[in-house]
C-alpha cells in the first residue's frame, strides 16, 4: 500500500508542465483559497471573529488560530504554506517565517529577512521523482512476482491436499496391515513362549539334579576330610578343628557348639551326616582349599627353575613347543589375559569356568528354535508395519500443519514456511523462519537465543498482512519474554534488511518481500482537489 501511495506525488510531478497561477494571500494554500476573497471581510477559520480584509497578513494577530496571518510570523499558533512549484508542498510553523533560514525550498518563507536562498524545488522534486519510479518499477515488479507466489502456492496447496487424501487412504490399508500382523505376532508368540517355558524348566530341573550331585560329592569328601581316624565317624573332636564353624563367630569352638553342630551326638557315621551336612556345608571349608594359597605363591617359583637352572639354549624345536602350548593354554583363558608366570593362577579358575559352562542353559532344539524364529519374524513385520504407519501420521500431522496456517488473502506467504532468513550485523548473526521463530547468535561463538516463536500477524485492520508477531522467546533477566515484531515491506528480493532492539528485549526486524507489493495505481491520478499541480504565489 505504501509503495502505491507514494505513486500518487509521483503522478502529480509529472503534470508540472502545465501550471497555472492562483492569486491569493502568502501562506494560503490552494485548498483554502475561497477563505481568503479580497475586498470581503475574513472570518477567523475557527469562526470566532470576523475582521476587515486588510488585517489579513498585517503582522498582528486578530485570531485566535492565528488563521488571519498566514504569511507571518505574528501569531505563535499560526502555519505557513510553502508552495514548493515543482517539489512537495508543506507546511512550517509561522514562527520560521523571515528567520533567516531556508526551511522552504522555494525560499517563499523568507521573503523578508534579507537570507540569500536558493530556490532547489525543482532539483528536490527530479532527485524524488527518480526515487519514486525506481519505487514504481519494484512495486510492479514485485506484484509479478506476487502473482507468481500466488499461482505456486494454489498449485501447492492442490498438491498437499491430494498428497493428504492419498496418505488418509493409505493410512487405513496400514492400520489393517497392522492389526493383522499384531494377530500373526500373538499367534506365533504363545507356542514360542511355551516352548521355552518348557525348555527353561527342563534346564532348571537338570540344574538342580547336577547341583544335587555336586553336594553329595563334597559332602563325601567333606566326610573323608573330617574322618581323621578313618573309622567311619565324625566326632566332636574331629569337627573342633574346623573354627570356621563356629555358630556364634566368638573364636573358639566349643564342644557344646560341635554337638549341636552333629545334632545333638557325640558323633555320626556317613548316613547321619547326611542329615547335619545343612549345618555345615554353608562355612565348611575344605583341607585342600586351605592349602591352595601357600601353593599358589611357589608355583611361580616352581616354574622358574627350570629355567634359570638351564644355562643353555633350547632347541629351537623345543622353543616352538613351549610357545605353541602357551597359545594354547592364553586361548583357553578367556577370562584372564596374565604372563607365563601366572600361568598356574589359570589352573585353580578352571574348576569356576567349569561350573559356569555347566550351569549355562543349553542351546534350544531345533523345534523350539524354529518357533523362536517364527515368533521373531513375525515380531519384526509387525514392527515394520507400525513404523510405516507412524511415517504416515507424521506426513498427515505435518501437511495438516501447513495447511492451517493463515498464509495470506491469496496465500501469497506460502513460500515462506520451511525456510530461513539471516542477517549479520558486527555482533550478532539473526535468523528468522517465517511462521515459526526468530533468533540471535553471538558472531563469534556462543549459544543461540529465541527470540520469539509464531504468534500472528499484527498489521493495522485494513491491512493485517504486513506486520508478523513472534512472542514467548527466552526470558531476559528479570524482565520479560523476548518479542519480535516484523515490519514487511514490498521488494523484489526476500531478506532481512534491518535489526533492532526499541526497548529491552523487544525487538524490531525489517524485511522485504514481493508477497506485500500491492498492484500499482494508474500513473494518471490526479489532486485529491481536482487540480493537477499549481505555482502558487
Amino acid at each position: 500500500m505504501l509503495c502505491a501511495q507514494l505513486l500518487f506525488p509521483l503522478s502529480l510531478f509529472l503534470g508540472l508542465s502545465a501550471t497555472v497561477e492562483v492569486q491569493r494571500p502568502r501562506g494560503v494554500p490552494l485548498s483554502k483559497r475561497q477563505f481568503y476573497e479580497e475586498g470581503k471581510p475574513f472570518t477567523c477559520l475557527d469562526g470566532s471573529r470576523t475582521v476587515p480584509f486588510d488585517r489579513v497578513n498585517d503582522d498582528y494577530c486578530d485570531c485566535k488560530d492565528g488563521s488571519d496571518e498566514p504569511g507571518t510570523a505574528a501569531c505563535p499558533n499560526g502555519s505557513f504554506h510553502c508552495t514548493n512549484a515543482g517539489h512537495r508542498p508543506a507546511f512550517i510553523p509561522s514562527s520560521r517565517i523571515n528567520d533567516g533560514i531556508c526551511d522552504c525550498c522555494d525560499t517563499t518563507d523568507e521573503y523578508n529577512s534579507g537570507a540569500t536562498c536558493k530556490n532547489t524545488c525543482r532539483e528536490m522534486g527530479r532527485r524524488e521523482r527518480e526515487s519514486l519510479q525506481k519505487l514504481a518499477e519494484i512495486t510492479k515488479e514485485g506484484f509479478l512476482l506476487k502473482q507468481q507466489l500466488i499461482e505456486e502456492a494454489k498449485r501447492k496447496k492442490e498438491e498437499k491436499q491430494s498428497k493428504l487424501t492419498e496418505l488418509q487412504a493409505g493410512k487405513r490399508d496400514v492400520e489393517e496391515k497392522v492389526e493383522a500382523l499384531r494377530t500373526v505376532k500373538e499367534t506365533a508368540e504363545q507356542p514360542e513362549k511355551e516352548a521355552k517355558e518348557r525348555h527353561l524348566k527342563a534346564w532348571e530341573e537338570q540344574k538342580a539334579v547336577i547341583r544335587m550331585e555336586k553336594d553329595k560329592a563334597k559332602m563325601a569328601e567333606a566326610f573323608l576330610e573330617l574322618d581323621d581316624d578313618a573309622d567311619g565317624y565324625v566326632s566332636v573332636a574331629e569337627l573342633q578343628s574346623h573354627a570356621e564353624l563356629d555358630p556364634n563367630s566368638d573364636g573358639s569352638l566349643t564342644e557344646e557348639e560341635v554337638q549341636g553342630l552333629l545334632g545333638g551326638a557325640d558323633k555320626v557315621d556317613t548316613s547321619s551326616f547326611e542329615n547335619i551336612w545343612g549345618n555345615l556345608k554353608d562355612k565348611y571349608v575344605s583341607e585342600s582349599q586351605a592349602e591352595n594359597p601357600s601353593s599358589l605363591e611357589t608355583a611361580p617359583e616352581e616354574t622358574k627353575e627350570p629355567v634359570t637352572d638351564n644355562e643353555s639354549e633350547p632347541y629351537p624345536e623345543d622353543d616352538i613347543g613351549v610357545e605353541e602350548d602357551d597359545e594354547e593354554e592364553e586361548d583357553d583363558d578367556d577370562d584372564t589375559h596374565e604372563d607365563f608366570e601366572d600361568k598356574p593362577q589359570t589352573s585353580t579358575q578352571t574348576p569356576e569356568r567349569s561350573d559356569k559352562d555347566e550351569e549355562a542353559m543349553p542351546p534350544y532344539d531345533a523345534e523350539t528354535q524354529s518357533l523362536i524364529d517364527a515368533a521373531q519374524k513375525a515380531r519384526d513385520d509387525f514392527e515394520e508395519s507400525e513404523r510405516a504407519l507412524r511415517e504416515i501420521d507424521d506426513q498427515v500431522k505435518n501437511i495438516e500443519k501447513e495447511l492451517s496456517f493463515d498464509f495470506g488473502p491469496s496465500a501469497e506467504f506460502t513460500y515462506l514456511y520451511s525456510q530461513c532468513y539471516e542477517l549479520t550485523t558486527s555482533e550478532y548473526i539473526y535468523k528468522i523462519c517465517p511462521f515459526n521463530r526468530v533468533s540471535q547468535k553471538p558472531k563469534f561463538g556462543g549459544s543461540e537465543t529465541n527470540l520469539g516463536s509464531w504468534g500472528s500477524w499484527a498489521g493495522p485492520d485494513d491491512n493485517k498482512y504486513t506486520v508478523m508477531k513472534y512472542e514467548h522467546g527466552t526470558g531476559c533477566w528479570q524482565g520479560p519474554s523476548r518479542s519480535t515484531t516484523v515490519k514487511l515491506t514490498c521488494g523484489k528480493e526476500t531478506t532481512v534488511t534491518s535489526t533492532s532492539e526499541p526497548s529491552r528485549c523487544e525487538y524490531l526486524m525489517e524485511f522485504t518481500t514481493p508477497a506485500v507489493c500491492q498492484e500499482p495505481l494508474p500513473v494518471n491520478v490526479v489532486h485529491v482537489d481536482g487540480h493537477s499541480d499549481h505555482v502558487e504565489l
